[in-house]
């Protein structure tokens, strides 16, 4: 380890403790294991929508060179979790169950899976595998709501008046609009499966949880929990495509079994696209109303999402406007319209940034009727206590993060009248956006061992998805135990090491921080009390297990959150600023300057916080301009299923983004004061760029991605 890279800084902080593994390539991705023996599995995908599979043709591929088995549904071992018990009737809905039967319900399911002694041959043989379909009318389009239910009730909620907008005032009502968006991580999803015995099994597998995966696997396959080893020791990126225990790893796990021999699994770039999740697309409608002075009045708050006929996907957009801003009445409806297609799943800031979206896309649009700066109304309708619950917040200084990113972005330079800057024959705008989220902090636990030669070595099971989760975990346990990053080991995604949630919910360092915390904690007490009264704050660690003739000192503890949670409200806040260009005869937006201010609690890692803030904008200009998936409706096949069509931010596309921390710590939360902040990161940076492209043109894209063709003909003059 580089002594120069990890040494920590008050301003910048540690850099990443796998920086280097990951730049050389020493780092070793769920696909990069090789077992003695492994071979390759590659699925084949339904060709139609809805329907049965009436025959399917495997001779051709099992003849194929190299080829071991052919799995289908027609010759696939029973799956013990599928198994509905004798007497009781099959479950209306659930988690979609491989190769359970002849039923297609979705275009691109997986109806076979090829083993071959090498991928190209299986890829090959896979190519070879032919089924005849009985097809069913589909329906897979948004446009009809008709379906659209409220999963687990009414799908209401009201505080205070229902409509109380409508005798505003100032009042406006429209509909927003946000398409699916895929997680478009570098990584494509691999799995290596092996059975070590009959019911012992080790896989290799991309997860944002290794016991949720463990745990996952368990339950479908009716194994011992102690039987199963879960490995997950790097991860490019996930963004909640890796919360679950998809298909693709039941069916390595299934062939696996089959073969008895390993096998390796792994996605394509376009299975990436139907096979593990997305955002919903969402339809949502608000109606706001305030008084002449800027309050708010009441806010009504609709939305309708999609989901898979087989699960109910539910992510409650509506939220936001219940919980950000102070009004006394707001009433929402949320409903899920099950259509043909794959299930979605949480992508980072699940719902809170689809309904961030359309919630300061309508505050904007309100600023600009009542004629009030939008920071300002804001700022008139700050909530000091949190409006759905009454309970004061743990902190809060979201305040002082409007005045940073306004000075940061330049806000004064800003006109309230649209379209009415320009520069170099572009049109300039300004716009802001604000997120929250909840901040938590689960169960986790984990062990700290100091060893005879002075290395800390800590270990519990969380995954790495990316936000530098390892950096994060070797700084507390630095300023705890008061010895360098490069003395300290952290071991991680490993199933058999202590209790770990899955990283998701901007929760990781809040709940494994804490448990990090203790350990070191209490460590260092043990420490004091081998030494005795005449102890230092900071021992020589090596030279009192040699007085005492250990080889090592170690402890392990659980962690959780007390009775904070019940007398506070607990979130983190962000607020996004955005300086868009404008062409006025092409339509072309470039995002000319971002400023984005976290109120987080005290920030742990100031580098790869800065990195989280840094990708989540990117993300949320992705969602705001270019992501759009695209569903051929009459075949309901996806269309754009590869980077080619499917458009996501490059660099040339991203300016340098500053990223700003109030950095006060919560009182209450933790031992560090930390909270969340990965999807604050992005929620509210779309409605930001949209904001932006308002003021700078005057016309308001509602229906994202704000795409040229949304622009052109605004026949604006410049000035």
């Amino acid at each position: 380890m580089n002594d120069q890279l990890n040494k920590p800084s008050s301003s910048t902080g540690m850099s990443r403790i796998d920086g280097r593994l990951k730049v050389t390539g020493a780092a070793r991705y769920s696909g990069e294991f090789t077992p003695a023996g492994m071979v390759y599995g590659v699925l084949v995908g339904s060709t139609i929508t809805k329907g049965t599979i009436k025959s399917i043709d495997t001779k051709a591929a099992e003849r194929a060179p190299g080829v071991l088995k052919v799995i289908t549904h027609l010759n696939a071992p029973k799956i013990a979790g599928y198994q509905v018990e004798p007497g009781k009737p099959e479950p209306a809905k659930g988690t979609y169950k491989l190769f359970y039967n002849n039923k297609v319900l979705f275009n691109g399911q997986p109806i076979a899976v090829v083993v071959a002694d090498s991928f190209e041959r299986a890829l090959f043989a896979a190519s070879l595998v032919k089924a005849q379909y009985n097809t069913d009318p589909h329906h897979t389009s948004m446009q009809d709501n008709t379906g659209a239910f409220a999963p687990g009730g009414d799908g209401t909620t009201k505080r205070g008046t229902v409509d109380a907008w409508k005798t505003a005032p100032f009042k406006l009502e429209q509909e927003y609009i946000i398409p699916s968006e895929v997680h478009s991580a570098m990584e494509l999803h691999a799995i290596i499966a092996k059975w070590d015995a009959e019911d012992k099994l080790t896989v290799w597998t991309k997860t944002q949880g290794v016991q949720d995966t463990r745990d996952g696997i368990v339950s479908i396959f009716k194994l011992p929990k102690e039987n199963v080893q879960v490995n997950s020791k790097f991860v490019g990126g996930a963004f909640g495509s890796a919360l679950q225990v998809w298909p693709h790893e039941v069916a390595a796990i299934l062939s696996a079994k089959v073969v008895k021999r390993p096998v390796k699994l792994l996605l394509g770039r376009a299975d990436m696209f139907t096979s593990v999740g997305y955002r919903p697309y969402t339809w949502q409608k608000i109606g706001i109303g305030a008084t002449a002075d800027g309050k708010l009045v009441g806010i009504t708050h609709e939305a309708v999402g999609q989901t898979s006929t087989y699960e109910d996907f539910n992510e409650e957009p509506i939220g936001v406007s219940r919980s950000t801003y102070a009004c006394p009445n707001v009433n929402t409806i949320y409903k899920i319209n099950p259509l043909d297609i794959g299930s979605p799943t949480w992508m980072r800031g699940p719902g809170e940034a689809t309904g961030a979206f359309a919630l300061e896309s309508a505050l904007d649009e309100l600023s600009y009727a009542l004629n009030i700066d939008p920071i300002k109304l804001r700022l008139i309708n700050y909530a000091e206590t949190d409006p759905e619950s009454g309970k004061p917040f743990s902190s809060k200084y979201l305040n002082e993060a409007y005045k940073l990113g306004a000075d940061g972005i330049g806000w004064d330079d800003r006109k309230q009248k649209p379209a009415s800057v320009s520069k170099n024959g572009w049109m300039v705008g300004y716009g802001m956006g604000g997120g929250m989220f909840g901040a938590y902090r689960d169960k986790a636990a984990a062990k700290a061992i100091m060893m005879a030669d002075g290395t800390l070595i800590i270990q519990t099971a969380v995954s790495d998805i990316g936000p530098g989760t390892g950096t994060a975990m070797v700084t507390i346990a630095s300023d705890v135990m008061g010895i360098p990053a490069d003395k300290i080991r952290f071991d991680m995604g490993d199933s058999s090491l202590p209790l770990a949630p899955s990283q998701g919910g901007s929760s990781t360092t809040a709940t494994v921080g804490s448990a990090v915390y203790q350990a070191c904690t209490d460590l260092k007490e043990n420490f004091q009390k081998l030494i005795g009264n005449g102890g230092t704050d900071k021992p020589d660690y090596a030279a009192v297990l040699k007085q005492h003739n250990l080889p090592k000192l170690e402890i392990t503890v659980d962690s959780s959150g007390g009775p904070e949670r019940d007398k506070y409200a607990m979130y983190s806040w962000s607020v996004h600023f955005v300086r868009v260009l404008v062409h006025p005869t092409t339509g072309v937006v470039k995002v000319d300057k971002v400023v984005c201010v976290a109120d987080s609690g005290h920030i742990v890692s100031p580098k790869t916080a800065r990195s989280q803030i840094v990708g989540g904008a990117i993300g949320g200009i992705g969602m705001a301009l270019m992501e759009e998936v695209i569903i051929d409706d009459r075949y309901g096949k996806l269309v754009n299923n590869n980077f080619a069509d499917y458009h996501v931010p490059v660099n040339a596309d991203i300016p340098q983004i500053e990223a700003l921390f109030v950095n006060k710590p919560d009182p209450y939360i933790n031992p560090m004061g930390a909270k969340g902040m990965g999807e604050i990161a992005l929620i509210g940076m779309a409605g930001a760029v949209a904001n932006a492209v308002y003021n700078a043109t005057g016309k308001r894209v509602r229906e994202l991605p704000i795409t040229p063709d949304k622009l052109v003909g605004m026949e604006l003059e410049l000035s």
